[in-house]
Protein backbone atom coordinates (compact mmCIF):
# COMPACT_ATOMS: atom_id res chain seq x y z
CA UNK A 1 0.00 0.00 0.00
CA UNK A 2 1.36 3.40 -0.99
CA UNK A 3 2.30 5.68 1.86
CA UNK A 4 -0.28 8.38 2.56
CA UNK A 5 0.62 11.96 1.68
CA UNK A 6 1.63 13.95 4.73
CA UNK A 7 0.36 17.51 4.84
CA UNK A 8 2.08 20.51 6.37
CA UNK A 9 -0.07 21.98 9.13
CA UNK A 10 0.32 24.62 11.81
CA UNK A 11 -1.51 24.96 15.08
CA UNK A 12 -1.99 27.30 18.01
CA UNK A 13 -3.58 26.71 21.38
CA UNK A 14 -6.36 29.04 22.51
CA UNK A 15 -5.86 30.13 26.11
CA UNK A 16 -8.38 31.61 28.51
CA UNK A 17 -6.71 34.07 30.89
CA UNK A 18 -9.33 35.58 33.22
CA UNK A 19 -6.66 37.43 35.20
CA UNK A 20 -4.02 38.77 32.84
CA UNK A 21 -2.16 40.49 35.68
CA UNK A 22 -1.29 37.10 37.21
CA UNK A 23 -0.32 35.73 33.77
CA UNK A 24 -2.28 32.53 34.42
CA UNK A 25 -4.33 30.71 31.84
CA UNK A 26 -6.03 27.44 30.98
CA UNK A 27 -6.12 25.89 27.50
CA UNK A 28 -9.65 25.90 26.04
CA UNK A 29 -9.15 25.10 22.36
CA UNK A 30 -6.85 24.27 19.44
CA UNK A 31 -6.73 26.09 16.09
CA UNK A 32 -5.36 24.04 13.17
CA UNK A 33 -4.59 25.36 9.68
CA UNK A 34 -3.19 24.01 6.44
CA UNK A 35 0.07 25.69 5.44
CA UNK A 36 -0.49 25.29 1.69
CA UNK A 37 -4.28 25.07 1.65
CA UNK A 38 -7.40 26.91 2.71
CA UNK A 39 -8.58 24.63 5.49
CA UNK A 40 -8.81 26.02 9.00
CA UNK A 41 -10.69 24.58 12.00
CA UNK A 42 -10.88 25.02 15.73
CA UNK A 43 -11.85 22.53 18.44
CA UNK A 44 -13.10 24.11 21.67
CA UNK A 45 -14.32 22.96 25.05
CA UNK A 46 -18.08 22.43 24.97
CA UNK A 47 -19.18 19.92 27.59
CA UNK A 48 -20.49 21.17 30.93
CA UNK A 49 -17.76 19.14 32.65
CA UNK A 50 -15.05 20.92 30.66
CA UNK A 51 -16.41 24.33 31.59
CA UNK A 52 -16.75 23.22 35.21
CA UNK A 53 -13.05 22.28 35.20
CA UNK A 54 -12.16 25.84 34.14
CA UNK A 55 -14.34 27.16 36.97
CA UNK A 56 -12.51 24.98 39.47
CA UNK A 57 -9.18 26.38 38.30
CA UNK A 58 -10.51 29.95 38.05
CA UNK A 59 -13.61 30.44 40.24
CA UNK A 60 -14.25 33.84 38.69
CA UNK A 61 -14.26 32.52 35.11
CA UNK A 62 -16.91 33.95 32.79
CA UNK A 63 -19.05 30.89 32.09
CA UNK A 64 -21.23 32.70 29.56
CA UNK A 65 -18.15 33.65 27.54
CA UNK A 66 -16.87 30.07 27.60
CA UNK A 67 -20.21 28.67 26.45
CA UNK A 68 -20.34 31.21 23.63
CA UNK A 69 -16.89 30.35 22.26
CA UNK A 70 -18.06 27.74 19.69
CA UNK A 71 -20.62 30.07 18.08
CA UNK A 72 -18.24 33.05 18.29
CA UNK A 73 -15.38 31.30 16.52
CA UNK A 74 -17.69 29.58 14.06
CA UNK A 75 -18.88 33.01 12.91
CA UNK A 76 -15.40 34.52 12.95
CA UNK A 77 -13.76 31.74 10.92
CA UNK A 78 -16.50 31.82 8.27
CA UNK A 79 -15.87 35.51 7.55
CA UNK A 80 -13.82 36.62 4.50
CA UNK A 81 -10.18 35.61 4.71
CA UNK A 82 -8.93 39.15 5.34
CA UNK A 83 -11.27 39.53 8.33
CA UNK A 84 -10.24 36.15 9.72
CA UNK A 85 -6.55 37.05 9.56
CA UNK A 86 -7.21 40.43 11.21
CA UNK A 87 -9.08 38.74 14.05
CA UNK A 88 -6.38 36.11 14.61
CA UNK A 89 -3.65 38.76 14.52
CA UNK A 90 -5.56 40.68 17.19
CA UNK A 91 -5.59 37.61 19.42
CA UNK A 92 -1.87 37.18 18.75
CA UNK A 93 -0.86 40.74 19.53
CA UNK A 94 -3.21 41.96 22.28
CA UNK A 95 -1.97 40.54 25.58
CA UNK A 96 -4.76 42.29 27.48
CA UNK A 97 -7.38 39.93 25.98
CA UNK A 98 -8.83 37.18 28.14
CA UNK A 99 -8.49 35.01 25.01
CA UNK A 100 -4.97 34.58 23.68
CA UNK A 101 -3.28 32.36 21.12
CA UNK A 102 -0.08 30.51 21.88
CA UNK A 103 2.93 30.79 19.55
CA UNK A 104 2.45 28.94 16.28
CA UNK A 105 3.90 25.46 15.78
CA UNK A 106 4.24 23.36 12.65
CA UNK A 107 3.75 19.65 12.07
CA UNK A 108 3.25 16.97 9.40
CA UNK A 109 0.12 14.81 9.45
CA UNK A 110 -1.75 12.38 7.20
CA UNK A 111 -5.27 13.40 8.19
CA UNK A 112 -6.40 16.90 9.21
CA UNK A 113 -9.36 15.83 11.39
CA UNK A 114 -7.46 13.08 13.16
CA UNK A 115 -4.65 15.49 13.95
CA UNK A 116 -7.10 18.05 15.33
CA UNK A 117 -8.51 15.37 17.63
CA UNK A 118 -5.02 14.42 18.77
CA UNK A 119 -3.99 18.00 19.47
CA UNK A 120 -7.16 18.65 21.46
CA UNK A 121 -6.51 15.50 23.49
CA UNK A 122 -2.88 16.44 24.15
CA UNK A 123 -3.29 20.16 24.89
CA UNK A 124 -6.84 20.73 26.14
CA UNK A 125 -8.50 17.63 27.56
CA UNK A 126 -8.25 17.01 31.28
CA UNK A 127 -5.28 14.71 31.84
CA UNK A 128 -6.05 11.46 33.65
CA UNK A 129 -5.11 11.33 37.31
CA UNK A 130 -3.47 8.36 38.98
CA UNK A 131 -6.71 7.81 40.91
CA UNK A 132 -9.23 7.94 38.07
CA UNK A 133 -7.13 6.66 35.17
CA UNK A 134 -8.22 7.41 31.59
CA UNK A 135 -11.12 9.84 31.27
CA UNK A 136 -13.63 7.59 29.48
CA UNK A 137 -16.90 9.50 29.80
CA UNK A 138 -16.29 12.57 27.65
CA UNK A 139 -17.42 13.24 24.09
CA UNK A 140 -13.79 13.57 23.01
CA UNK A 141 -13.03 10.07 24.32
CA UNK A 142 -16.11 8.65 22.57
CA UNK A 143 -15.11 10.32 19.29
CA UNK A 144 -11.66 8.79 19.66
CA UNK A 145 -13.22 5.34 20.08
CA UNK A 146 -15.44 5.90 17.03
CA UNK A 147 -12.48 7.08 14.97
CA UNK A 148 -10.70 3.83 15.85
CA UNK A 149 -13.76 1.82 14.77
CA UNK A 150 -14.16 3.74 11.49
CA UNK A 151 -10.44 3.52 10.76
CA UNK A 152 -10.49 -0.22 11.37
CA UNK A 153 -13.37 -0.58 8.91
CA UNK A 154 -11.51 1.71 6.45
CA UNK A 155 -14.36 4.21 6.18
CA UNK A 156 -13.00 7.18 8.15
CA UNK A 157 -11.97 8.94 4.95
CA UNK A 158 -15.52 8.58 3.58
CA UNK A 159 -17.09 10.49 6.47
CA UNK A 160 -17.68 14.21 6.59
CA UNK A 161 -16.67 15.63 9.96
CA UNK A 162 -17.99 18.49 12.13
CA UNK A 163 -21.17 19.12 10.11
CA UNK A 164 -23.09 22.35 10.72
CA UNK A 165 -26.79 21.97 11.47
CA UNK A 166 -27.94 25.55 10.90
CA UNK A 167 -29.48 24.63 7.55
CA UNK A 168 -31.96 22.50 9.51
CA UNK A 169 -32.41 24.55 12.68
CA UNK A 170 -31.75 28.30 12.48
CA UNK A 171 -28.94 30.54 11.16
CA UNK A 172 -26.06 30.81 13.58
CA UNK A 173 -26.76 27.54 15.41
CA UNK A 174 -23.30 26.62 16.81
CA UNK A 175 -23.95 22.87 16.97
CA UNK A 176 -21.84 20.68 14.69
CA UNK A 177 -22.71 17.00 14.29
CA UNK A 178 -19.68 14.77 14.58
CA UNK A 179 -20.04 12.84 11.30
CA UNK A 180 -22.13 12.64 8.15
CA UNK A 181 -22.17 10.06 5.34
CA UNK A 182 -24.13 9.11 2.24
CA UNK A 183 -25.57 5.69 1.51
CA UNK A 184 -28.04 4.53 -1.15
CA UNK A 185 -29.57 7.96 -1.69
CA UNK A 186 -29.69 8.84 2.00
CA UNK A 187 -27.61 11.19 4.11
CA UNK A 188 -26.75 9.82 7.53
CA UNK A 189 -25.54 11.58 10.64
CA UNK A 190 -23.65 10.30 13.67
CA UNK A 191 -23.26 12.28 16.87
CA UNK A 192 -21.85 11.44 20.29
CA UNK A 193 -23.53 12.22 23.59
CA UNK A 194 -21.92 11.68 27.00
CA UNK A 195 -25.01 11.17 29.12
CA UNK A 196 -23.06 10.85 32.33
CA UNK A 197 -21.47 14.26 31.78
CA UNK A 198 -24.33 16.39 30.50
CA UNK A 199 -27.68 14.70 29.95
CA UNK A 200 -29.19 17.95 28.61
CA UNK A 201 -27.22 17.40 25.39
CA UNK A 202 -29.56 14.49 24.63
CA UNK A 203 -32.41 17.03 24.45
CA UNK A 204 -30.37 19.21 22.11
CA UNK A 205 -29.72 16.19 19.91
CA UNK A 206 -33.40 15.19 19.94
CA UNK A 207 -34.42 18.71 18.90
CA UNK A 208 -31.84 18.70 16.10
CA UNK A 209 -33.02 15.27 14.90
CA UNK A 210 -36.60 16.54 14.73
CA UNK A 211 -35.49 19.57 12.71
CA UNK A 212 -33.70 17.28 10.25
CA UNK A 213 -36.78 15.07 10.15
CA UNK A 214 -38.94 18.07 9.29
CA UNK A 215 -36.63 18.92 6.38
CA UNK A 216 -36.20 15.39 5.06
CA UNK A 217 -38.02 12.67 7.03
CA UNK A 218 -34.91 11.01 8.44
CA UNK A 219 -34.36 7.38 9.36
CA UNK A 220 -33.40 6.53 12.94
CA UNK A 221 -30.88 3.80 13.72
CA UNK A 222 -31.86 1.92 16.81
CA UNK A 223 -35.28 1.04 18.14
CA UNK A 224 -37.25 3.33 15.80
CA UNK A 225 -36.92 3.53 12.03
CA UNK A 226 -38.83 5.48 9.45
CA UNK A 227 -38.09 3.66 6.21
CA UNK A 228 -39.80 6.20 3.99
CA UNK A 229 -37.37 9.06 4.43
CA UNK A 230 -34.17 10.01 2.59
CA UNK A 231 -32.14 10.86 5.70
CA UNK A 232 -30.72 8.78 8.52
CA UNK A 233 -29.57 9.71 11.99
CA UNK A 234 -27.41 7.52 14.21
CA UNK A 235 -26.97 8.73 17.76
CA UNK A 236 -23.82 7.19 19.17
CA UNK A 237 -24.61 7.35 22.86
CA UNK A 238 -22.11 6.57 25.58
CA UNK A 239 -23.89 5.40 28.74
CA UNK A 240 -21.96 5.67 32.00
CA UNK A 241 -22.76 4.43 35.48
CA UNK A 242 -20.72 5.62 38.46
CA UNK A 243 -18.14 6.98 36.05
CA UNK A 244 -17.58 3.67 34.29
CA UNK A 245 -18.30 3.30 30.55
CA UNK A 246 -20.80 0.68 29.45
CA UNK A 247 -21.19 0.75 25.70
CA UNK A 248 -21.27 2.70 22.46
CA UNK A 249 -24.39 2.48 20.35
CA UNK A 250 -25.02 3.48 16.77
CA UNK A 251 -21.72 2.86 14.96
CA UNK A 252 -22.24 -0.66 13.60
CA UNK A 253 -25.06 0.12 11.17
CA UNK A 254 -23.26 2.97 9.37
CA UNK A 255 -20.13 0.80 9.09
CA UNK A 256 -22.10 -1.93 7.31
CA UNK A 257 -23.86 0.54 5.01
CA UNK A 258 -20.82 2.56 3.96
CA UNK A 259 -18.73 -0.55 3.23
CA UNK A 260 -21.32 -1.95 0.84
Amino acid sequence: MAEETRNMLRFRVLRYAPNVVRDEWVNVGVLLEEVDGPRRAIRLIEDASEIARVRRLHPGADEDLLRALPSEFDARLRAPEAEVRTYLEKLDQTLSNVLQLSPQRGLLANDFDTELDRLFHDYVERPPSSRTGIVENTRAWIRGRLNDVFRRHRILGKLERSVRVEEFTQPGDPLHLDYAYRYNGTRGYIHTVALGRDASQAKVLAYTAECIRARGELHLHGDHRDRAGPREFAASIHCAAAGRPTHLHGAAQPCREIRR
